[in-house]
């Protein structure tokens, strides 16, 4: 365990000074920005974007030179020339979890589609919408919550915040309890050139209040793995509609900003398409007594990553952090998790799990920070990781930075296959080896899984865990 001094809690989120740096660094960048930017707003919401796209222009995209990014490489989203693509896509077929059927919104590239949403089945108490389908004054709470997270200035983050023109709005009152789920759906269709969108998501829980989220990314075809469908035509699927996919960026930013005592439990699932790039931010801030748990499952994209951040607020609360990572062929996942634990008497766990398959590529680095004011804290992290072939990947950093001197914290990382003498055992018992193989993969897969509070999304993702035999085990 190392013990450091962070010079901030939230990585990459030390301002750049306007004044010293040279205005349109990096060329890519500031055409991504051209691009976003096209579209004006009015009032409070253009000030914001104007702001963010100051920091745009003096920003670059990060290089592997920078640790935070040393094992991700973004040269090939350079070379790629992204547009904004508008359409009708309101006959648009998408699958529908049953428990949300009459809560959830959908957007498309970007737009809101009420066409495709419906938010009927809700008790009142609480506010489910697009940003411009909110009144004046429901906008002008939003107004001080929006893009005000710890780490606004982040590249990716500010490039969001440049660019918008809607948002996916849930607030919750005060003492207000959600039995259903609300069902956030961001979908992507490619067109015939490459095409860039950037969800945006803000969720505030005000004291006493409970909620269950499910934030889902995905293509038009349902997202990189489909439930039931048998394993080789999966495999072929995949092959076949990876140029009928296109390629695409999603730029997503979710802000959660949980109150005193407040309960939010979020489920995030990213099924991208086999050609896209994802890059996605949740910032979370905690306030006394609250309680935050996130399911985050990563499936698709060509090259993916997650900055998973968590900001204390106040005393004692509970963050609950669960992972679940299964890639393949050449896809690379990148997940970074930061929890600023800043003041004491608070308890956070972190399991993050990868199964990694062919010659893919998963990164976690998962950083839990303490000062000194943070005593009596509780934090536990551990990374564990299933390669399912020889030139599987994986690159994995659990750390913890602690200045506190009275905390309990651990620690830890484990990188295996599976094992042969299991295997061997469950084929003595008539079990033959593929079975056997599921078997024990299943088993992995599960302990996150089963903690997903949804049960129809939950028999989905193991059934997707029990089409994983297309992917090329060693024998």
């Amino acid at each position: 365990m190392s013990i450091q001094v962070s010079p901030s809690p939230i990585p990459n989120s030390n301002a750049v000074s306007l004044t010293s740096t040279l205005l349109d660094r990096d060329d890519y960048l500031t055409g991504l920005l051209n691009q976003i930017t096209a579209t004006k707003t009015e009032g409070w919401l253009q000030e914001l974007r104007q702001s963010a796209a100051n920091w745009v222009r003096h920003s670059i995209i990060p290089t592997t030179r920078e640790e935070e990014w040393r094992f991700t490489d973004l040269s090939s989203l350079r070379k790629v020339q992204f547009n904004l693509e508008t359409g009708n896509f309101a006959s648009l077929e998408f699958d529908i979890l049953p428990e949300a059927a009459n809560s959830r919104l959908v957007f498309v590239n970007g737009a809101f589609v009420p066409e495709l949403s419906a938010v009927t089945d809700l008790p009142s108490g609480i506010v489910v919408s697009n940003l411009a389908g909110l009144s004046v004054v429901e906008q002008e709470g939003v107004r001080q919550y929006l893009a005000q997270a710890e780490g606004a200035q982040e590249v990716f983050t500010a490039l969001n915040t440049a660019g918008i023109t809607d948002a996916a709005v849930v607030w919750v009152k005060k003492n207000v309890v959600v039995e259903t789920p609300i069902h956030l759906v961001f979908i992507s269709v490619g067109g015939e050139t490459a095409t860039i969108s950037q969800p945006r998501c803000l969720v505030v829980a005000e004291s006493g209040s409970q909620v269950r989220l499910v934030e889902e990314y995905t293509n038009r075809r349902g997202g990189h793995f489909r439930a039931g469908v048998p394993p080789v035509e999966e495999s072929v699927r995949r092959a076949e509609s990876a140029e009928e996919e296109g390629v695409y960026f999603t730029n997503a930013v979710t802000e959660i900003w949980v109150g005193d005592n407040a309960e939010v439990n979020h489920t995030r699932v990213e099924q991208e398409g086999a050609e896209a790039f994802h890059i996605g931010k949740t910032a979370i801030a905690q306030a006394r007594d609250s309680r935050y748990t996130c399911h985050a499952i990563t499936l698709g994209g060509k090259l993916s990553r997650h900055n998973l951040e968590i900001l204390q607020t106040g005393e004692q609360t509970e963050t609950t952090l669960n992972g679940l990572t299964m890639i393949y062929g050449k896809q690379l996942a990148d997940t970074h998790s930061a929890i600023a634990l800043n003041y004491p008497h608070s308890t956070s766990k972190q399991l993050h799990k990868c199964i990694v398959g062919d010659r893919a590529h998963a990164v976690f680095n998962g950083k839990v920070f303490v000062p000194k004011p943070a005593q009596l804290t509780n934090a536990a992290q551990l990374n564990r990781n299933l390669l399912l072939s020889s030139k599987a990947r994986v690159d994995t950093k659990p750390q913890l930075e602690i200045t506190a001197d009275n905390v309990k914290c651990a620690h830890g990382a484990t990188v295996s296959q599976l094992e042969d003498d299991e295997i061997f055992y469950l084929q003595s018992r008539g079990i033959d080896q593929n079975d056997a193989q599921k078997l024990l993969i299943n088993a992995f897969a599960a302990e996150v899984i089963n903690q997903i509070p949804v049960t129809s999304l939950r028999e989905i993702l193991l059934n997707t865990v029990n089409n994983l035999k297309f992917i090329s085990l060693d024998s």
